[in-house]
């Protein structure tokens, strides 16, 4: 797996005096280079999973529900992937989310591929409170399908409260300082449209950090305790809207304290 992850990541950026001899060490003659990086990524999706990193503890079995709580009808595993999905004949016209049911972390670390439809609308609910009929209450780690809402940080009571490419620090009076540091636009383009993508979620203390496929999106420090939970349940949403699917794989996590 680390071969192909090196190839990939040359692939990906071939150094400044790659030359026909850099293609030929690599075993590359005669292949596009973006045929090559879609091959290189379908192995490394092959290969991964299912798997658990060091330290990681898989949430979620790849077979079926076990592990979690969601709204009947709406959240099925499909070839290894936990899928909800509306239509026409069958709109979600309320959010509502797929429960994690193995505990309520507060500091930790969790990576999970999602793969949205390109109207979808979901997110990853973390530190959070579980409320009635499905719903929840706290931090998500936001996402869609056209990839505008993906690496920011949403709360429930305050919206949109860190954008891709920000740092927001917070004070006891829940006034944000915010520094710049990624471009959201370059950022975006680490984000892949309509194929699978990697969160990454890091909670420690007051801090919450979100990278996508290996690049920091976005940071915030929030010490306010009645807005920032230190720890609660993780669940996955299904959004109302147009009609829409998102699907969920590889879900890991890490106690970090």
């Amino acid at each position: 797996m680390r071969t192909v992850a090196v190839a990939f990541a040359l692939l990906a950026a071939p150094p400044a005096h790659a030359d026909s001899g850099w293609a030929v060490s690599l075993g590359l003659v005669g292949k596009g280079i973006g045929e090559l990086a879609a091959l290189a990524r379908r192995e490394l999706d092959r290969v991964r999973v299912g798997a658990v990193e060091a330290g990681f503890t898989a949430m979620f079995n790849g077979k079926d529900l076990t592990g979690w709580d969601g709204k009947p009808g709406w959240w099925t595993v499909v070839d290894g992937v936990l899928t909800s999905e509306s239509t026409p004949e069958k709109p979600c016209t309320a959010a509502h989310y797929l429960v994690w049911t193995g505990g309520q972390p507060g500091d930790f670390e969790m990576l999970a591929d999602f793969r949205l439809s390109a109207a979808a609308n979901s997110g990853i609910q973390i530190r959070s409170e579980r409320r009635p009929d499905w719903d929840t209450f706290g931090y998500q780690a936001d996402m869609t399908g056209d990839g505008s809402l993906v690496g920011f940080i949403y709360h429930h009571s305050r919206g949109l409260i860190a954008g891709r490419g920000d740092q927001a620090a917070f004070d006891g009076s829940g006034k944000a300082t915010v520094e710049r540091i990624g471009d959201p636009a370059e950022l975006l383009k680490r984000f892949r449209p309509g194929d699978w993508n990697t969160y990454r979620i890091v909670c420690v203390g007051d801090r919450i950090t979100l990278s996508v496929n290996g690049v920091v999106m976005c940071r915030i420090t929030d010490p306010q305790a009645k807005q920032a939970a230190a720890k609660g349940i993780i669940a996955l949403q299904m959004h109302p809207g147009p009609p829409m699917k998102v699907e969920f794989r590889n879900l890991r996590i890490r106690q970090l304290r």
